[in-house]
């Protein structure tokens, strides 16, 4: 983040010195990028709208309507915003910060109207549009670890700020390009120093309830929305790189930004199952769960299920003939017990759980809690 925060306050403070007033950067969110007072007489003409800027890293609402309702957004030349003495709102000259026919930011100059910005043989001003084009060659080209952290405040931040977050994200996800997220989660949490390998995607350690970074978020870009070999390519690299026992789970397909958070659920929780079910380790594809995408919003297992745990046989037991479908043969053979000694330990599983294995809602209900108590570790006593 250093090198583009320098690169723009540098550019600010040269606006700020050809134009002769003071410069603010922001960008397309009214985000406070940059700002330069640059006023020999140390008078810095300051507003309610740049104080606040200032010390708060950003704008209200209802000030970004205001300017917005002035033609910002859309401007490609030099506007004026005027004044609003009742509100303690100065006039500002406003320099639009483009890129690729995109306004990326705003450069605000409080130049107390001296400016004409119609003025195209000013040479001041053609200064300063060229150095607004450089910043929004910045903007748009904004470094991997300010993607990531937008990334985090789409996926985890309050509503406010997930929404602002994703405006930042939107250059990468337009509904022309499909992505997945790729959820990386570090066996005994991420190692010190830990890069994700390769480029193109970007990544961003995710916090759980203690602050500690449980799992890695991986926005993974695609050629072709059918096609998951990126993902799959990264999440086994990714994996290389991380203690044994890792896991990764991949999310379905989708466009744009606005199911970021749907595809960050998915992905949890198929990286989840990756982690306790060995026949999807060690990356778990949402769309293949079957019946565990159910399993995994579970909070656990029912407190039927918990007598049972205690016994890793009878726990083991009860599971496989489930599986089986409640048939007998296919489960002594899997096991490899005597049907009479399979029928003895169905009469404890009943006993233990009070549950009915000859009733389908019972046994649904004594399935779902095993597989439950699998994803939550209670299955290892």
């Amino acid at each position: 983040m250093a090198p583009l925060r320098d690169d723009l306050q540098d550019l600010v403070d040269e606006v700020s010195r050809v134009l002769a007033a003071p410069a603010t950067l922001e960008d397309a969110d009214f985000t406070l990028l940059a700002f330069c007072a640059h006023d020999d007489s140390g008078a810095d003409p300051m507003d309610a709208v740049r104080t606040r800027s200032i010390l708060t890293r950003g704008s209200a609402p209802e000030t970004r309507r205001r300017f917005e309702d002035f033609g910002i957004t859309a401007a490609t030349r030099p506007l004026r915003t005027p004044a609003d003495p009742a509100s303690g709102i100065l006039t500002r000259l406003v320099l639009p910060v483009r890129h690729g026919d995109r306004t990326r930011g705003y450069l605000w100059l409080l130049d107390g109207g001296r400016i004409d910005p119609d003025d195209d043989a000013d040479p001041a001003l053609v200064r300063a549009m060229d150095l607004a084009a450089t910043a929004g060659r910045l903007l748009a080209d904004r470094t991997p670890d300010d993607l990531g952290r937008a990334l985090a405040g789409a996926l985890g931040g309050r509503p406010g700020a997930r929404a602002q977050a994703e405006r930042r994200l939107a250059d990468r996800l337009t509904d022309d390009v499909a992505q997945v997220l790729v959820a990386l989660s570090p066996a005994g949490g991420l190692p010190a120093g830990w890069r994700l390998p390769g480029a193109g995607a970007v990544a961003t350690p995710m916090s759980d309830a203690a602050g500690a970074d449980a799992a890695v978020a991986v926005l993974v870009p695609l050629a072709s929305a059918g096609d998951l070999r990126p993902a799959g390519a990264l999440a086994a690299a990714s994996l290389r790189s991380l203690p044994a026992g890792s896991s990764a789970g991949v999310s379905l397909v989708r466009r744009g930004t606005g199911q970021l958070a749907a595809q960050w659920r998915e992905a949890r929780a198929a990286a989840r199952v990756a982690g306790a079910v060995s026949r999807f380790s060690p990356v778990a594809h949402w769309a293949e769960l079957g019946a565990w995408r159910a399993i995994s919003d579970l909070p656990g297992p029912d407190p039927a299920v918990l007598p049972l745990l205690a016994d890793p046989v009878l726990t083991e037991t009860a599971e496989t003939y489930l599986d089986a479908a409640g048939s007998a043969a296919r489960t002594a053979e899997a096991l490899r017990i005597h049907r009479q000694t399979l029928y003895y330990r169905l009469g404890r599983i009943t006993e233990l759980t009070g549950l009915d294995l000859t009733d389908g809602d019972d046994r649904l209900l004594l399935h779902a809690g095993l597989r439950a108590a699998r994803l939550s570790g209670l299955d290892r006593p």
